[in-house]
């Protein structure tokens, strides 16, 4: 839902151009599960396309929403029942100069007293934070692995009766105890075992994999990998897997930041900020009225290079008017609280980032000429836009042209590669049925 003090561009060109949105990965994958399942449909047909296709799209609504679901679920069970407020981030009990703060800016007094209750066992709060984690993580690929028995029933069964339609046997066929347990390479792994960790530091890779819903999808996606190219019972299967995981890993994950900022980079004008700011009415006010420069200003003068943590989180909170802080709440990098602007101190403030969009609207300041500003912001506009769609349009046409018609040449130019392996068990499957009914 697009807030309503957010233009439908400033949303989704903010959205397209994050690394840390799902909104990118739905449209990639959106992409590459149809160019698959149109290949599918050409190599194998009928069988292997519907096949395919609740393969690519029924899990792609888990592999999206999953996550998400589960931790609304955790949410609204252990948490309320633990009276614990889930809206409290973990990462602010890094630092008790900063959790102090928010605590005694918090907007209301019941946010008050939920970051209190929460503070007060430090660990048994990070345990629940990890536990939620954990639990989201697993019960998304348990879905997973669910939707794949169910599929490699359906797609043995559709294959069976397609080669009886074919040889007009019309004869009833019984199913053979032994049937059922044809090993069909799976696509998803099970459930593995974590190994506990008494006190967990909420920083480094395990914070950017246990905050980052991109990088969540990531741990998914790994396991579902490692047990499909382990577990191909063919050729087929291994280069398809290779070729399909390859592809979605690197196009997925990996190529967007990398072309993100090549294009940042090599841009006449700065377009490393948030689509959300440069799109903004608030950004041309700024340099209209110069209280971009006062803001920069005021900044520097209180905030010196060997400033801490707790001195940028309380000029944060004692400087509202700022348009840095401004921009910070607009581009979400600051969460407020709904349908105001008092910031919500539950939520946790990365001053890296913070930091980072200092910089980067004071590069965007230093760039822009004395005269005809609103030329530069158009020009800063256009280009931010034509690298989201390039990145974007990239990662599509890999995804969904490019591994698709691999898949396919594949396909025809390997030896005894052409038919969907499925098939052929089909038919030893059927013949066994056959056998087994003459001898009954």
């Amino acid at each position: 839902m697009i807030p309503a003090a957010v233009t439908a561009s400033e949303y989704i060109y903010s959205k397209l151009g994050s690394n840390a949105s799902l909104l990118p990965l739905a449209v990639k994958d959106l992409a590459n599960s149809t160019g698959l399942t149109a290949g599918s449909y050409i190599t194998g047909k009928d069988v292997e396309g519907k096949d395919r296709f609740i393969d690519e799209f029924g899990t792609e609504i888990i592999w999206l929403g999953g996550i998400p679901f589960f931790k609304k679920f955790t949410d609204l069970t252990f948490y309320k029942l633990l009276g614990i407020d889930p809206k409290f981030d973990v990462r602010n009990l890094k630092n008790k100069e900063i959790l102090a703060k928010a605590i005694e800016k918090a907007p209301t007094e019941a946010i008050k007293q939920s970051i209190i209750k929460a503070s007060k066992n430090p660990k048994y709060t990070k345990n629940l934070a990890i536990a939620k984690f954990a639990f989201s993580t697993l019960a998304a690929i348990t879905t997973y692995a669910v939707l794949t028995k169910f599929r490699q029933h359906y797609r043995l069964e559709e294959a069976k009766e397609e080669l009886r339609e074919k040889s007009k046997n019309k004869q009833s066929a019984s199913k053979t105890p032994n049937l059922l347990q044809q090993k069909v390479p799976q696509a998803f792994a099970p459930v593995h075992q974590e190994k506990k960790n008494k006190d967990i530091s909420f920083s480094g890779y395990f914070q950017d994999f246990m905050f980052n819903p991109v990088k969540n999808l990531m741990i998914l996606d790994g396991s579902i990998t490692a047990e499909r190219l382990a577990s191909s019972q063919s050729q087929q299967e291994l280069i398809n897997y290779t070729i399909k995981e390859g592809g979605t890993w690197f196009f997925m994950y990996f190529a967007g930041s990398m072309i993100q900022n090549y294009l940042e980079n090599k841009s006449k004008v700065p377009i490393k900020l948030d689509s959300m700011i440069i799109e903004s009415k608030e950004l041309k006010q700024a340099f209209k009225d110069n209280t971009i420069k006062t803001s920069l200003d005021d900044y520097a003068k209180v905030i010196k290079d060997d400033a801490k943590e707790i001195d940028i989180y309380n000029f944060i909170h004692d400087n509202p008017d700022n348009f840095i802080v401004k921009m910070a709440k607009k581009s979400k990098l600051i969460k407020t609280m709904k349908n105001s602007e008092k910031i919500d101190t539950r939520a946790y403030i990365d001053i890296m980032d913070f930091k980072k969009l200092k910089s980067d609207i004071e590069d965007l300041y230093k760039k822009a000429p004395k005269d005809d500003i609103e030329s530069y912001l158009k020009k800063v506009v256009k280009s931010k836009r034509c690298a989201v769609l390039k990145n974007i349009g990239i990662c599509i046409g890999a995804l969904g042209v490019a591994v698709p018609a691999l898949m396919i040449a594949m396909r025809y130019i390997l030896p005894n590669n052409r038919e969907y392996k499925v098939m052929e068990m089909a038919k030893k499957a059927n013949q066994q049925e056959k056998a087994f009914s003459k001898t009954a």
